[in-house]
């Protein structure tokens, strides 16, 4: 029932969530009310337009009608869905408040401060309220995102990526995905003609861009959420690699890097978990201690023990991030994106600092392995970096490496390596830089051997000799490369003995010659024996295969005659016109092929040959005949199977091998070359043997192997003498679970806890209550008979341990 008049006097203008309640309770009935402070809303929005041309009146009564603009702004947009009609242009109003533009606000003032903050709020309000869609939501706040503080930004940030994640949770919302890529593209291209200013010198500091960045760390997150995996997304922050900001430019280097260096706080909040889970693990040890410690609280302390030692040796080895491989195989143009990296990094080589141009380098480097790229200009700006003293050698000697394959062409890579040998490789410089240089000009190597000339190989392998362990291990390994690769460039004596008895009708092919094609899949008989071995057991253990065919046969044919006279008979046909010769005739032949097949089977089972009877006719002689002759060809056939192995096998063309065959046929070639070392195969069989494991683990390993590390630029080292800091964390390590100053003798030992003994409790007394005790009392009332009587009894035993 609708209040009079009389009683909505009540109603003030300054109390409006009870006009809101009633309201959503009575929308008609209330609509006057509704009107007059909508009249109210429009008003102070078109005074909050004119407000930059006519600022006279004070702060407070700025303030005053800022609040009160904002509690008019949170009652429409709460009752907004009562009245469609009246409230239509709302989301429009919105947007001009927040960004300058829409309905009647061209060119007008933004809002600032809390005005701002619950216009945004208000806004989430509709879309989740679904009286806007999320293009026209994000539309609005994409574009605040440089503009707000950090309070209202991180709002923005995560209703931003809520709503995409959430549109795209069941199926991909491509028309909203396409609307938001165009924006944030919009946003990394129009900065894009600025000057580059650099990260060094006077203008570092001063670049501008915001927009992009935040562009770049949305396409981040949705990335990292799996929202945006698409080639678009990885075109934005392409673009964003060649921003004449250095930060923009940094953040999308280290997307494609898979690295978040540029987050300062990542390695604190990591260590700050570390050191939760140790707390974690002492106060269940202590729990386990003063109470009852079941077999479950004892997994649960394990398992928490064996998560806190993966952490930190995780964050040790800084293994906390992965190269992002799935961005890289998705660039549109890899070859007019690599060409422009090295471009900027030529251009740009005085105004970028070291640490930006090696983020650049290593960018490239990957780029140019995973697409097999050439851009040469790359190696002759490389070649002055490469000096032993330089900062950050390692990670220049892991680009080099990495941006070597097997196109590369060897006259552009030979002044690199000579370069590193009159650098790196020299009695004058530390066992470490030329085990490092060594190492390095071994995975060069390794990619593409025909840069090495045969003196400097030898010159090189010289150091096998020397006193330091990485150094001996580094030149071993580049002599086993080439003992691997090309033998032929080595001396008779350092060949070893399994090249030179390779290098015999054999010669390596040269740069640009290709392998010939291959004849077959090897180890496909082992697959085939394996399937024949399962039809085997299937079929209840016959041996024969040809005979489980032939009663496969003699089955589809007896089906055949009963399926034809049930057919005669149910059709309905009473009258034949064929007449009796035509019967007989078929009748002889199903009678002749049966006797054939019955006299096939027992020529088999006898195995020999069966004679012929004179009184067949003779097209009865020539059936058997082409019979012999085609046994006597599946036995020859047979054996010279067995005789060559290498024969190709027709499982390939009879079936299609899927995924899971293949890595069964690496199984069981595995198995099979375990089976023959262990038989005494010899040399040859452990070397193919060590050579299946080690594919088997390069291709179970993660991706994250595919490229370089500097620990396999430095190779092994010498434990080298502990300085004082890593003895004192040692010392800490080592002071972890016990109790300070607190020895584990004694009752910590024992299997179930207890008091003190009442030898450590007289340790422990009073020296008064020790002098007047009971013990020291007997001794001085003590006779002098027992006197000697104890000390010829003390006597006794003092001879008696002497012997």
């Amino acid at each position: 029932m609708v209040k009079s008049r009389a009683s909505r006097g009540i109603l003030l203008t300054s109390n409006l969530p009870q006009l809101q309640n009633l309201i959503k309770r009575d929308p008609e009935g209330y609509k006057e009310e509704f009107l007059t402070q909508y009249n109210h809303y429009v008003s102070l929005l078109r005074l909050q337009q004119v407000s930059s041309v006519t600022s006279t009146s004070t702060s407070a009564t700025n303030d005053k009608s800022n609040d009160l603009f904002g509690d008019l702004i949170t009652f429409i947009s709460q009752v907004s869905q009562c009245y469609p009609e009246e409230t239509k242009d709302l989301p429009a109003q919105f947007k001009g408040l927040l960004l300058g533009t829409g309905m009647g606000m061209e060119g007008g003032q933004t809002v600032k401060g809390d005005l701002r903050r619950t216009v945004v709020k208000n806004l989430v309000m509709l879309r989740n309220k679904d009286t806007i869609d999320s293009i026209e939501l994000l539309q609005t706040l994409l574009p605040l995102l440089p503009q707000v503080p950090s309070a209202l930004r991180g709002i923005i940030r995560h209703t931003i990526l809520t709503d995409i994640k959430t549109s795209n949770q069941k199926t991909k919302n491509h028309r909203l995905n396409r609307v938001v890529q165009s924006l944030l593209f919009g946003m990394v291209e129009s900065g894009m003609g600025a000057e580059v200013i650099g990260d060094k010198g006077k203008g570092k500091g001063k670049e501008k861009g915001g927009e992009a960045m935040w562009a770049v760390m949305m396409v981040k997150e949705l990335w990292k959420k799996g929202v945006w995996t698409d080639a678009k997304t990885v075109s934005i922050v392409a673009l964003a690699a060649f921003h004449p900001n250095t930060k923009v430019q940094s953040a999308a280097l280290h997307f494609f890097l898979g690295s978040d260096n540029e987050d300062i706080d990542s390695s604190d909040d990591e260590e700050e978990g570390i050191r939760e889970s140790r707390r974690g693990v002492r106060k269940m040890e202590h729990r386990m201690q003063v109470g009852k410690s079941g077999r479950k609280t004892e997994k649960l302390l394990s398992a928490m023990k064996k998560e806190t030692n993966k952490r930190r040796a995780k964050h040790a080895a800084g293994l906390g991030t992965t190269p992002n491989f799935p961005a890289l195989e998705l660039l549109h143009d890899p070859q007019t994106f690599g060409e422009k990296l090295y471009d900027n990094l030529h251009k740009h080589d005085k105004i970028y600092s070291l640490d930006h141009k090696i983020l650049i380098m290593q960018l490239l480097s990957r780029v140019m392995g995973t697409h097999k790229l050439c851009v040469l200009g790359f190696y002759s700006y490389i070649i002055k970096y490469l000096t032993y003293h330089q900062l950050q050698v390692t990670l220049i000697l892991v680009s080099l490496a990495q941006s070597v394959h097997e196109l590369t062409p060897p006259d552009v890579l030979t002044p690199v390596i000579h370069k590193l040998a009159q650098e790196f490789v020299h009695p004058g410089v530390g066992a470490e830089v030329i085990a490092a240089g060594l190492n390095a000009i071994r995975e060069v190597c390794r990619r593409q051997p025909w840069c090495m000339e045969e003196d400097l190989l030898t010159d090189l392998i010289d150091y096998r000799k020397s006193k330091d362990k990485g150094v001996v291990t580094a030149s071993r390994g580049l002599l086993q490369l080439f003992r691997e690769v090309n033998p032929g460039m080595l001396k008779r004596r350092e060949r070893g003995k399994a090249a030179s008895m390779g290098l015999i009708g054999s010669q390596v092919l040269a740069y640009g010659h290709s392998k010939d094609a291959a004849n077959g899949i090897e180890g496909l008989e082992l697959l085939e024996e394996h399937f024949a071995a399962m039809r085997k057991e299937a079929n209840g253990g016959d041996s024969d295969e040809e005979m489980e065919v032939d009663e496969d046969d003699e089955g589809g044919w007896d089906k055949w005659d009963v399926e034809s006279e049930s057919g005669s008979e149910s059709s309905g046909w009473e009258d034949v016109s064929s007449g009796d010769e035509d019967l007989e005739i078929s009748d002889s032949d199903d009678e002749e092929d049966r006797k054939r097949i019955r006299k096939e089977k027992k020529l088999r089972k006898k195995g020999k040959k069966g004679e012929e009877d004179k009184d067949e006719n003779d097209d009865d002689k020539e059936e058997d005949e082409e019979m012999d002759d085609a046994k006597s060809t599946v036995s020859a056939a047979t054996t010279a199977v067995s005789q060559d192995t290498k024969k190709l096998s027709l499982l390939a063309q009879q079936k299609i091998l899927t995924p899971a065959d293949f890595a069964l046929l690496n199984e069981l070639r595995l198995k099979a070359a375990k089976d023959l070392a262990e038989s005494g195969g010899g040399s040859g069989a452990k070397r193919k043997l060590a050579a299946l494991e080690a594919s088997k683990r390069h291709v179970d390993a993660d991706e994250a192997e595919r490229f370089l590390t500097e620990a396999e630029i430095l190779g092994p080292r010498k434990k080298v003498k502990s300085t004082w800091e890593e003895k004192m964390e040692m010392v800490q390590k080592g002071r972890e679970g016990r109790e300070k100053f607190g020895s584990l003798k004694g009752k910590k030992n024992k299997g179930t806890p207890s008091s003190s003994t009442n030898r450590e409790k007289a340790r422990n007394k009073p020296l008064m209550m020790a002098v007047h005790s009971n013990k020291v009392m007997q001794k001085k009332k003590a006779s002098l008979r027992d006197k000697q009587i104890k000390l010829q009894a003390a006597i006794e035993k003092q001879k008696k341990l002497k012997h």
